[in-house]
């Protein structure tokens, strides 16, 4: 029976324009001090939930940013709700509420707004602890708070009694004189503060204002969503009205408290100034009397011999009010929708696109990348292991994986259209790999050292994946060569030394894996489009039922790294240890293999992957962390490169098989992980890969590794981008 606060972010304060604009309306700015309103309330509701419940946060997908943003600052977690549009304050309320029932059926929800002004945070929650228990027997209550002042810009309650009482009536704005009768007759000012279990307040939509019930619960993301999610398309069928409408004036379990703290929603300019904290900037007054002044950085506000004046300037409009008009800057605003409709909000660009950004990624491919890591990451056909970000090459042991990585690059780069040398450079790949890395067996080697000598002989079930895939790019490609029998050589040589049951056991230190498995998928499925072998599908059917049935976990849909000798999870911490990145990455192969099967089981099982993986998104910076536990939560917070474009894959080839409902969804998560990945890509063809929590990079040299997934990144995109008929031509790298 925990306490869940909910901060509604709704609202656009137009009578505080030209500071408080749709796209950063007056809660996510300092208004009064130096944290913004949306601050002052997190901190003011979130220890409510300490026992037990969870703080959660209801606004509008334009201000996901803001509320993530300003929430980090303050170490603050929150399950964030993002409505697709608004749709006032029943739907709000009735979303959040609906999530708590599904945490907690016996919840109590503490509705406030994200914009009011109450300096005592402490006597807040004094009243809302005191709220919650008539809330938990049933009743509805709003926060009344005591006039200290007959107010025009404020709702009012009529009481039947004092403290704790039922409501008599609610009404609107009053003229000045009615307020003043108002205030002789004990009536309350309406806070807009509501308290009540989730479960009543979700029985008295289902009477009073079914409409909005239906579609709240038809929108409602799976619990699976994590601490960020979008209500779907669902919600902006909900009818648009406030909760007072909708419930309050109805319902026969509605109650007041009154209380005594100050409080002001800050509805204008007059409120603000009267906080004492409402400078903002650079100014100097002489023989200047009740005024305020806000100025962003860089701009200086005098005023001399005035009295009673708002100045409040912005970098593109500056309002000079009289204090006590400030109530008709909404005048202002309206007449700007035909007379400057371009000062009714700040001008932000938008979040490029999946196809402008994929224009880009082509551009950047052909004229940076490729050429690049042709010419400085190669001596002839051996392939550097890093590239400087002066572009110069770094000394380093070579691992095998790598040389057939970098081969697989540039044959699919050739397929694709790029005309620099791929052909000499996956002819010469493979030569050195044959010459450098083949052991007698026929298998690789895992590492050479600097000059090219071998320093490990162990033959890696990962390193034979790759070498088998770098095979099959290179025959599709038209390479001349017996690749596919040179494949099946070690196809044959690995099995041979395999259990007939189960997995295959990969060297080292964790011998039943998951990983080597994945790319041993890749390759078979890449053979049974480029070669004539029907093992290479039994291997990848064999591959496939071993992880529906062991690696993926059945309840929660995740899939672990490590396993122990029968294939169970591995004990302790291994076990436990959850990638974001090769949830992702599985994802994209099961519905690879579902989709050319007509498997609808591989193709469910690719969905929770990506439901799960979804959650190692970090809200604020938008990217994909290294490590999760079992349980969802963040072992690792730091980002590398490589599941970024693992999570756009996965989003891509998700469009491709969903229908128009779900399509558009995926494309959309595909543009954000696209996004993620331009903060790795360098403007010269490098990148780097190790992004730390704080928002900077290790500094390091670009490891040849992630070229593998940065281009499956764009050949997926390619792919997906004509299959749904995304408007990215050209993507051809030639």
């Amino acid at each position: 029976m925990g306490i869940y606060p909910v901060i509604m972010c709704g609202g656009a304060g137009t009578r505080l324009w030209p500071a408080s604009r749709p796209s950063r309306p007056k809660q996510f700015i300092p208004l009064s001090g130096n944290r913004s309103l949306f601050q002052e309330t997190a901190l003011r509701v979130a220890p409510l939930s300490s026992d037990g419940g969870r703080l959660i946060v209801v606004g509008g997908v334009a201000h996901r940013d803001a509320i993530l943003s300003q929430l980090a600052e303050l170490g603050i977690e929150a399950q964030v709700l993002l409505e697709p549009e608004a749709r006032d304050s029943a739907a709000a309320m009735a979303a959040a509420a609906a999530w708590t029932a599904r945490l907690d059926p016996t919840g109590v929800n503490v509705f406030v707004a994200s914009d009011h002004h109450i300096p005592d945070h402490q006597a807040f929650r004094d009243a809302a602890l005191k709220a919650a228990e008539a809330a938990r027997a049933g009743q509805i209550v709003t926060l009344g708070v005591r006039p200290d002042t007959p107010s025009s810009a404020y709702g009012y309650i009529a009481p039947e009694g004092q403290g704790l009482s039922a409501v008599k009536a609610f009404v609107e704005k009053p003229d000045a004189h009615t307020a003043e009768r108002y205030i002789a007759d004990g009536y309350l000012w309406n806070s807009g503060n509501f308290i009540v279990s989730a479960a009543t307040l979700l029985n008295e939509l289902r009477h009073e204002a079914p409409a909005v019930a239906a579609a709240v619960v038809a929108a409602l993301p799976p619990i699976e969503a994590g601490d960020l999610a979008t209500l779907s398309p669902a919600f902006s069928s909900a009818p648009k009205i406030s909760i007072d409408y909708a419930v309050m004036e109805k319902t026969r379990h509605a109650s007041v408290l009154a209380v005594d703290f100050a409080w002001s929603d800050l509805g204008a300019w007059d409120a603000v100034s009267a906080t004492g904290e409402g400078d903002l900037g650079a100014f100097i007054f002489e023989d200047a009397e009740n005024c305020m002044a806000r100025a962003p950085e860089g701009v200086m506000v005098a005023a001399i011999g005035v009295r009673n004046l708002a100045i409040i300037v912005e970098h593109d409009a500056v309002l000079v009010c009289d204090m006590n008009r400030s109530q008709e800057v909404k005048k202002v605003v309206e007449r700007l929708k035909t007379a400057s409709p371009q000062h009714l909000d700040f001008k932000n660009p938008k979040p490029e696109g999946l196809a402008d950004g994929g224009r880009r990624f082509a551009d950047w491919l052909r004229m940076r990348a490729l050429p690049l890591w042709a010419s400085a990451g190669q001596d002839q056909g051996a392939f550097a292991e890093l590239l400087g970000l002066d572009g110069r090459s770094v000394a380093a042991e070579r691992r095998a994986r790598v040389q057939a990585r970098q081969i697989h690059v540039y044959a699919e780069a050739g397929r694709s259209g790029w005309r620099g040398p791929w052909i000499g450079l996956v002819q010469q790949g493979l030569a050195r790999l044959e010459a450098d890395y083949l052991r007698a067996d026929g298998l690789m080697r895992t590492l050479l050292d600097e000059e090219g000598r071998p320093l490990d002989e162990t033959a890696m079930v990962y390193d034979q994946a790759f070498l088998m895939l770098a095979r099959a790019s290179a025959s599709l490609a038209g390479v001349e060569g017996d690749h596919e029998n040179s494949a099946l050589a070690v196809r044959q040589a690995l099995l041979q030394h395999a259990p007939q049951q189960g997995g295959l056991i990969e060297k080292g230190d964790h011998p039943y894996q998951s990983n080597a498995h994945m790319h041993l998928l890749e390759a078979c499925l890449a053979w049974e489009i480029a070669g004539e072998d029907a093992g290479w599908a039994q291997l990848a059917d064999r591959i496939v039922a071993l992880a529906l049935e062991r690696f993926i976990d059945a309840e929660g849909g995740f899939l672990r790294e490590y396993f122990d000798a029968d294939w169970s999870p591995a004990a302790g911490e291994d076990g436990r240890l959850v990638e974001p990145g090769h949830q992702f990455e599985w994802a994209w192969l099961l519905a690879r293999y579902g989709r050319a099967r007509g498997d609808a089981t591989a193709l469910a099982a690719a969905r929770r992957l990506y439901a799960f993986g979804r959650r190692g998104i970090a809200s604020q910076r938008q990217v994909a962390v290294d490590a999760l536990n079992a349980d969802g939560s963040v072992r690792n917070p730091r980002a590398r490169l490589w599941p970024q474009t693992e999570w756009m894959k996965a989003a891509l080839i998700l469009a491709e098989v969903s229908d128009d409902g779900e399509r558009t969804g995926f494309l959309e998560d595909a543009a954000a992980a696209q996004r993620a990945l331009w903060l790795y890509l360098t403007p010269d063809g490098l990148w780097r890969d190790k992004l730390l929590e704080g928002g900077d990079f290790i500094d390091e040299p670009a490891p040849a590794s992630s070229f593998y997934h940065i281009l499956g990144a764009y050949l997926q995109l390619q792919v997906t981008a004509k299959a749904v008929g995304l408007n990215a031509s050209p993507l051809r790298l030639n």
